[in-house]
This record gives structure tokens, sequence and C-alpha cells, in this order.
């Protein structure tokens, strides 16, 4: 019988060795558990994602149309992973759960868009696969990613859903009361308006998604607030949450005297969300040292040709008014105090709110069109 192998001194036995190889791999298995559960992500997709987004098709001349848009698919690759260079992108995958269509984006459309470019906008997105360990599996973001169901990101574009969200709070209103429009009325109010406890607050537009919160807001504020609307339904929405005054501008005489009429001593704060005739008006109505804060001009985003504004000096001079433009994003660094603030408002009801909602993505351009015209009560988000 031949003599068995002799083993080399300091080397393992073919059992040990097998022993020991099973051991590393546990201990590899083990190291790497941590780092896939803290990155939280499915394992890699079988399938192709095609995604479905709105394109401008056509550049808008007067009121958008159906026929300005194109409903387009996208097919999207497979995720990046970030390996173990702090310089790599690690992706991840989202679906839109609501979209929000805002009269901004008529006049952005011409600036920022070419014919073929998918339509801006926001929604709220939940978070369907990620290599990304700042965002796990169903997390739920705001994203500024166009009229999309489904898209990538590396993260730095998404906001999350504050921590303190309730579940019992509609994710919706993230891009409404507890979003956008109502960091709009929230930092316009403070900083443009700077309304003061016993003013009068005009708001116009007061029933669309920027309005109706700041009137909330002045009232809040210790203000006396009037507002007005394009309906007898949203008049009285407006006199439900709080409005001292409000009147349908498409039903009286006269727009001067139904101001007058709402406060005969004028107003201190102006907040303009319309523009065109109903602000020339109400300049006149403005109290001396009032302040205006230009927030939006609706009534001339469809326009095809430029209306012919009044002179404005006089009134300015005479009242020494303050009139100034704003856009949200200049207090990008206090967007969490605006977001906590209206959060806690509106969980104490101090705060309400009410949402147009239209059922399915392939709606989106009618919920667009129907917004610019005034058929919505509160914000319009469409839920895909």
């Amino acid at each position: 019988m031949a003599a068995a192998p002799r083993r080399q001194p300091g080397l393992p036995s073919a059992r040990e060795r097998a022993v020991q190889g099973r051991s590393w791999r546990l201990l590899g298995e083990e190291q790497a558990q941590p780092e896939r559960r803290r990155r939280g992500r499915r394992a890699p997709r079988g399938r192709m994602v095609i995604a479905k987004a709105w394109a401008l098709k056509k550049h808008f001349d007067g009121f958008p149309k159906t026929s300005d848009f194109d409903l387009k698919k996208i097919e999207l690759p497979n995720l990046k992973d970030g390996g173990i260079s702090l310089s790599s992108v690690a992706e991840l995958l989202l679906e839109s759960v609501f979209l929000s269509v805002d009269p901004y984006m008529r006049p952005y459309s011409r600036r920022d868009l070419k014919e073929g470019d998918i339509m801006i906008g926001t929604q709220v997105a939940r978070v369907v696969e990620s290599k990304n360990p700042a965002f796990t599996v169903g997390a739920f973001v705001v994203a500024r990613r166009g009229w999309r169901t489904h898209f990538i990101s590396d993260g730095k574009d998404l906001q999350l859903l504050p921590s303190n969200w309730p579940e019992s709070l509609p994710k919706s209103l993230a891009l409404g009361t507890v979003g956008m429009p109502g960091l709009t009325a929230y930092f316009g109010l403070l900083e443009v308006c700077k309304m003061k406890p016993g003013e009068t607050v005009l708001v116009n537009a007061a029933a669309g998604a920027v309005g109706s919160v700041v009137g909330q807001l002045a009232k809040i504020g210790g203000c006396k607030v009037v507002g007005c609307a394009g309906s007898d339904d949203k008049v009285a929405y407006l006199k439900k949450i709080g409005f001292d005054e409000a009147f349908n501008y498409k039903t009286v005489k006269s727009l001067d005297e139904a101001l007058r009429k709402a406060s005969p001593d004028g107003y201190d704060c102006f907040f303009d969300n319309v523009g065109g005739e109903f602000a020339s008006v109400a300049i006149n109505q403005m109290r001396k040292y009032g302040r205006i804060a230009v927030c939006g001009a609706i009534s001339q985003y469809n326009d095809s040709v430029p209306q012919n504004g009044p002179y404005v000096q006089i009134p300015m001079i005479f009242k020494e008014l303050q009139m100034e433009g704003f856009l949200v994003t200049r207090w990008n660094n206090r967007r969490e105090e605006g977001l906590q603030a209206l959060l806690k408002w509106v969980m104490e009801g101090k705060v309400k709110y009410h949402e147009q909602v239209t059922e399915g993505f392939e709606n989106m351009p009618m919920a667009f069109i129907g917004m610019l015209k005034g058929e919505n009560l509160g914000k319009a988000v469409v839920k895909v």
C-alpha cells in the first residue's frame, strides 16, 4: 500500500482548507449583508421599464390645446451602482404617484423648452428600486422631472418628504399646501408683503393653490382678508375657510366698486396672482405705504398679443407704494422652515386645503388646460 502524502509543515490539510474556505465565504456574506440592507435595494430588474412622458409637440398659441402635446414611451436603462468609488453615481428608479399642473408652466414652457422636450413639472414619486444608500425602496420624494410616469435619478435633484409627515395626510399636499404653492404664500406674505396684525390684505385668484393659502395665513397673522374668485362656488369656499369678504369678479358690475365695498378704507397688502386689469384697478385702492407682492400674471399668460398696461407711477409715487415681483426659489435655504410651519398649521386645522384631482396620466393635458381656464378649486393634481 502506498504511503499517504505527507502534509508540509505550516500548511492546512484538505479538510482544514475546506472548513476555512467555508468560514471565509460565510464571513464575506455576513460582511455583505449589512451593505445590502443599508442600500435597501431590490434584486436587479429582470424586466424592461417603459416610461410614459408628455412632450411639448408645439409651442402654445393662445390657450394650450391637446394637439400641442405628444405622448411618448421611453425605455429606461438599468441602474448604475455606485460601487466603492466615492465619485461613482448610485442611481434609483422612481415612479410618479401624483403630478402637479401649475400656471407657471405656461410662460416657462416658452422660455425653457424646445418643441419635442418633455413638459416641465413637479411630482411626488415613490422609490421602486435603489442602489443609492440615501433612498430606500418605498420612500416618497418630491422631484422636478416633468410629466413622466417613471424616471431614474442620482438623488441630487430629489427632496424627501418631511420625516414627520403624518400617514393621515395625503402625500399630494407636497405639491400644494405643504409644497411650492404653500411656500410661495408663506414667503410672499412674510418677506414681500411684510404683513402686520390689523392690516387689510387683498388676494386675487384666491381659490387657487396659492391664493387660498395666502388668505388663511393672513388670518393667522391677525389681518382682515378680502379675496375674489371666478365662480359663486369658489366664493362660498373662500368664506368657508375664513375670508372676511369675497366676491365673484365675473358677475360684479364694477370691479372698482366691489373692491371699495369690501374694504372702504383701502388695502395695506395686495398679493397679486393675476395682473392685468385687476391689478390696474387695485393699485389705486392701496393705502399709503402699501406693499404689493407680484406673484403671477395668469390673466396674460395665454394672450397672443400682449396687453397694453396702465401707467402705475402716479399712484406709486403719491401713495409711496412698494411693488415687488418674486420667485419662491429665493428662499430655498429656508424651505424646511416654511414646510414645517405649513405642516403644523394643516395638522392643527388652521390651514384647510382642497384638491382638484384628475385620474390618469393620459389626462395630464386636459388637467393643465382646465387649470388655466380656472376650472379647479384649490390645487390641481393628477393621480397616476
